[in-house]
């Protein structure tokens, strides 16, 4: 009895084992595919992208063998392939052959691009079909679409004596830039995608008109996330003690470690180490302005959503007008204040000689974002608000006579917050400091 039990197991298991094997070349089988189109993000030419994948499905009853799969334009287009773990070889014609998918079964494909230069400033359509041949004849094809844009590269810069940087095509940085001391290094007009790692170190003199910088990175996280929205992905800009004389104008500064940092120096009470004019710093993961013992001066900035401090302000002297400071950083509830300053680091007493702050809108999530801290010495803690919106408690103390023309927010304000703004999309990462038309901000901040 037992020899017959074992008979019919093992009878029944080959009878599944056939079945599962049932391949068809019937001609109205089809394959279908989680994507008719697969969209890659924007690349560098001559850079490899990030590999993307989609699944191809066998929903029939039988087994389909596919006599090939190959790419129609075979090693034209800079498309690599792997099927199901075997690559499409651009010595056999960039096809693969004699692959099978199962009944009820999925294979996954892997794509990747490496696209040889345009010749052209804008990005350009790259596009290639990956063509499924089954055994029946039949061809089913998914489409392999991306945008390609030349770059610029550079790695390592020195600059040396005064050294201009201008190009219409973005520029990729590897490794960083350093401008050493007594040196100039002059940026106009261009986008500077820093590769990770990547920052300017400044012990000279830095001048930056009308430029992007950013990180690399052109591909997403998730779906609904590019990188580009995501703080951390490069060092960000350090102005060391030597450097002197530094302006940054009409420039956006966003997604870096720690955006713009000046060490402490001799401090100059006549001339500006720093002027910063109609510029943005967003979403750092550290600090988006950190000036220590600095003598700065700006205008008409906006400085948003930083894990630390938007603005940091450590004694030195500081005249700031007409900017916008709102701390929506998302990546963490531990974030720090939108303008912070204070009259020592460390064990240092570092004097505040004058913090002025005229026109600015100051808010965020928390109740209070505006910090001022002072140890009992007698190092200078010099400050005054002027004609701004700041949300913080009232200072009822003798204290209040440095806070003229102020408007006090509260989270109880029926115009507060993040309603100030045209955009604060949380879900998306998605946001426009330009004021709302029902805010009460109208006629201060840098989008008056």
């Amino acid at each position: 009895m037992k020899r017959i039990f074992y008979f019919l197991t093992i009878m029944t298991l080959l009878v599944a084992c056939s079945d599962d094997d049932n391949f068809s070349s019937a001609g109205g089988l089809r394959l279908t595919f989680s994507t008719d189109t697969l969209k890659m993000d924007t690349v560098f030419s001559k850079t490899p992208s990030a590999t993307y994948t989609f699944w191809v499905h066998n929903d029939n009853d039988d087994g389909i063998r596919l006599q090939s799969v190959r790419l129609a334009k075979k090693n034209q287009t800079g498309f690599r392939v792997n099927v199901d773990g075997s690559y499409l070889d651009n010595a056999l014609g960039s096809q693969v052959s004699d692959l099978e998918v199962r009944r009820g079964d999925s294979i996954l494909v892997f794509v990747e691009l490496t696209s040889t230069e345009t010749g052209q400033t804008e990005p350009k359509l790259i596009e290639d079909d990956l063509v499924f041949q089954l055994e029946s004849g039949l061809e089913q094809k998914v489409n392999l679409r991306a945008w390609s844009w030349d770059a610029v590269k550079m790695y390592d810069v020195v600059i040396e004596g005064e050294q201009t940087i201008e190009s219409a095509t973005p520029i990729i940085i590897y490794g960083g830039i350093t401008v050493p001391e007594g040196r100039r290094l002059n940026l106009r007009n261009s986008t500077l995608y820093f590769h990770d790692g990547a920052g300017i170190e400044c012990y000279g003199t830095l001048v930056i008109e009308n430029c992007v910088l950013r990180g690399d990175r052109l591909d997403r996280m998730f779906d609904y996330l590019p990188y580009d929205r995501v703080s951390g992905q490069w060092k960000g800009i350090h102005l060391y003690e030597s450097s002197m004389t530094c302006r940054v104008s009409n420039t956006e500064i966003r997604n870096a470690e720690n955006a713009l940092v000046l060490d402490s120096a001799a401090l100059d009470t006549e001339n500006a180490r720093l002027g910063m004019g109609n510029c943005i710093i967003h979403n750092a993961e550290g600090y988006g302005l950190k000036a220590v013992n600095s003598n700065i001066y700006i205008a008409n900035c906006q400085f948003t959503n930083t894990l630390d401090d938007c603005v940091l302000i450590v004694g030195g002297i500081a005249d700031i007008n007409y900017c916008t400071m709102a701390q929506f950083y998302p990546f963490s509830a531990e974030r720090g204040a939108a303008l912070r300053f204070v009259n020592y680091e460390g064990d240092n007493d570092i004097p505040l000689l004058k913090l002025r702050c005229d026109g600015i809108i100051l808010t965020g999530y928390e109740s209070d974002v505006l910090m001022g801290g002072v140890r009992d010495t007698i190092a200078a803690f010099e400050y005054q608000f002027v004609n701004s919106l700041l949300r913080t408690p009232k200072v009822d103390t003798a204290d209040s006579v440095r806070f003229v023309n102020v408007r006090w927010e509260t989270p109880k304000d029926s115009i507060q917050g993040k309603q100030h703004f045209k955009v604060i999309d949380e879900d998306n990462l998605i946001y426009d400091f330009h004021l709302d038309s029902l805010s009460t901000a109208h006629g201060i901040g840098c989008y008056r």
